[in-house]
């Protein structure tokens, strides 16, 4: 039987068009799902043009670039992101802190049934899987703990943090860093940090199955490694290794999966003595880890800790991993010597993890004394650039505030300030020294602890790159083939306090209205080290302009407000939806009408 959905009076008709009309702007209004069913079976293509397929976080800032941009959100836009239809639909109670980015899959199945799920891992040694559609907290879709009191315990922040009164990290350390998906294989890794009999402190990789949170066959492996070097912890019995210290290495940095490896990074508790910076590689085969490259910063030094304010190391498209170290030995401009301390480093994954070229600016020395490692700051790598003969771009910010745009070909290495250096004086602010594409001077910002972020733009705005430094407002600047404006082209009503913001990036692709820029800001804190006391603000701007709030969480406070906030947190942002991470929550932001 024919059924013809259109009426025959004219005068009905035309109504029945106006509706139509009425309906579809409505549903481009609030992101382009309102009209469900009946848009699809009036208008069959209608769906196919508005709602694209879901996308996936599935690792730290949305990309092993670390852009932090997603390109595929169509339900929210500068329109509905506002007091009156965005706020708080549902905040999950967690068992620690949230010091890990929130990561999201859509359309997982899990007994029988499919969820959009929220990843998050805490500091009691906890993984959680929840349902992103709910608005009410129900059970977790599944938990996976990896304790078993009394004798697998957490890890007291009184047994690392040894050095300074402060604790960046408390009451305990469980998962801190950010895990990766595998969607090819549905496995989430992470590196969870345990006290054991003993005495002993343990850090094991998982790999966990998405769909039940349990252990892959052959999972985990204790994380253990040895390099050849002379460095201040080289061992007693062999003096020419250095042993990975599970005890004194903290896994802040996200973790990277690329080309089938999992990259793992550490620094520090605090500057505790001993330390290096390390990075591992494994493989996992879905019977076995098999572990593939190991590198140490200071092998013949000490310290040079990777921890970048909780970003991962970035990737390129031929596997190349980029990295910062923080304070510790610095020699690579000697013949033959290996240590890598407040350099950004660029290490080959060819065969193992081999150095390949760094930079390291040319007042190391002074930032080294100041404690202004250059390792406050993540790595961002922009995408190639068209008609410049630098088309390999990477940005970098350290503690210092000074910004750095390096081509990822030729870093520049290490190029020493001709002769004796005073520091603190005016000939340290030189931009002319280092031999980089561009470098805006220090406290162009303001000191820096996260990553910047990238949107792809528009039309009219083009290629930004977004810089949150502490006591700042967030900062956009415009990429103009193989630089950076010199000054920002907009900024933030807001200043922040320590630790600033690290920004995340919503948008359609490159459509005008669309492009979202979100940032957690601060609650109060007085510095390196400090402990935050009350609650962050989620906020939110006009991508193309962000002199223009569109929306923050303390605008109807009782509905919206954050419980806590965790230091260096990000927002991760999927299918219309907003995801924060707090001390006590994971707490999910919305459009409040379906």
């Amino acid at each position: 039987m024919r059924v013809n959905l259109f009426p025959r009076s004219p005068l009905a008709a035309k109504i029945f068009i106006v509706l139509m009309l009425l309906l579809l702007l409505a549903g481009l209004y609030l992101g382009g799902r309102t009209v469900g069913g009946f848009s699809s079976l009036v208008f069959p293509f209608y769906q196919q043009l508005t709602v694209p397929d879901d996308v996936a976080v599935l690792t730290f800032h949305n990309d092993n670039q670390r852009t932090g941009q997603n390109l595929n959100e169509t339900l929210l836009n500068t329109r509905n992101v506002n007091a009156q239809h965005f706020g708080k639909r549902v905040s999950y109670p967690v068992d620690g802190q949230v010091y890990a980015q929130p990561l999201v899959v859509p359309d997982v199945t899990l007994k029988g049934h499919h969820y959009h799920v929220v990843y998050v891992a805490t500091e009691h040694d906890s993984v959680y899987a929840f349902d992103a559609d709910q608005r009410q907290a129900v059970a977790p879709l599944w938990k996976t703990s990896f304790l078993h009191p009394p004798t697998v315990t957490t890890v007291s922040a009184t047994d690392v943090f040894l050095k300074y009164p402060d604790q960046d990290i408390h009451p305990y350390i469980g998962i801190t860093a950010t895990p990766a998906i595998d969607l090819t294989t549905n496995t989430m890794y992470v590196v969870a940090m345990t006290r054991e009999p003993g005495n002993s402190y343990v850090q094991r990789l998982h790999a966990l199955d998405i769909t039940t949170g349990k252990d892959k066959p052959g999972s985990p492996v204790t994380i253990l490694a040895l390099v050849k070097g002379t460095g201040y912890d080289k061992s007693k019995e062999i003096p020419s290794l250095v042993s990975f210290n599970s005890r004194q290495a903290n896994q802040r940095p996200a973790l990277l999966f690329e080309h089938g490896v999992v990259y793992i990074a550490w620094g520090s508790f605090g500057d505790t003595d001993p330390y290096h910076g390390w990075v591992i590689g494994y493989t996992y085969n879905g019977r076995a880890f098999r572990q593939v490259g190991v590198y140490n910063t200071t092998p013949d030094g000490q310290e040079g800790g990777i921890w970048m304010s909780g970003a991962g190391p970035a990737a390129d498209a031929q596997g190349n991993v980029y990295l910062t170290t923080s304070n510790g030995t610095f020699d690579l401009d000697q013949p033959g010597h290996r240590d890598a301390g407040n350099s950004l480093v660029k290490l080959s994954t060819d065969n193992g993890l081999v150095l390949l070229d760094y930079f390291t600016p040319f007042n190391q020395e002074c930032l080294d004394g100041r404690d202004e490692d250059l390792g406050a700051g993540g790595v961002l790598l922009l995408p190639d650039q068209s008609h410049t003969a630098h088309p390999h771009l990477l940005v970098g910010v350290g503690k210092e505030g000074r910004i750095y745009v390096l081509d990822r070909d030729h870093m520049g290495q290490f190029h020493s300030y001709p002769g004796p250096l005073q520091c603190n004086s005016k000939a340290e602010t030189r931009t002319d020294i280092d031999q980089v594409i561009q470098e805006l001077p220090e406290n162009a910002t303001g000191g820096f602890f996260g990553i910047p972020g990238y949107w792809v733009g528009t039309a009219t705005s083009g290629q930004l790159v977004y810089i949150g430094e502490a006591g700042d407002h967030l900062r956009a600047f415009r990429v103009n083939k193989a630089t950076l404006s010199v000054t920002a082209t907009a900024q933030t009503p807001e200043t922040f306090g320590y630790p600033g913001v690290t920004p995340s990036i919503s948008s359609n692709k490159n459509v005008p209205g669309t492009g979202i820029v979100w940032v957690i800001s601060p609650a109060s804190c007085g510095g390196p080290g400090c402990a935050p006391s009350g609650a962050g603000t989620l906020r939110a701007y006009d991508a193309t302009n962000i002199g223009v709030e569109l929306y923050n969480s303390e605008q109807n406070f009782t509905r919206d407000r954050l419980d806590s906030y965790v230091k260096f947190s990000v927002p991760a942002i999927a299918n219309g939806k907003v995801f924060v991470g707090t001390q006590t929550s994971l707490t999910i932001y919305g459009l409040l009408t379906s």
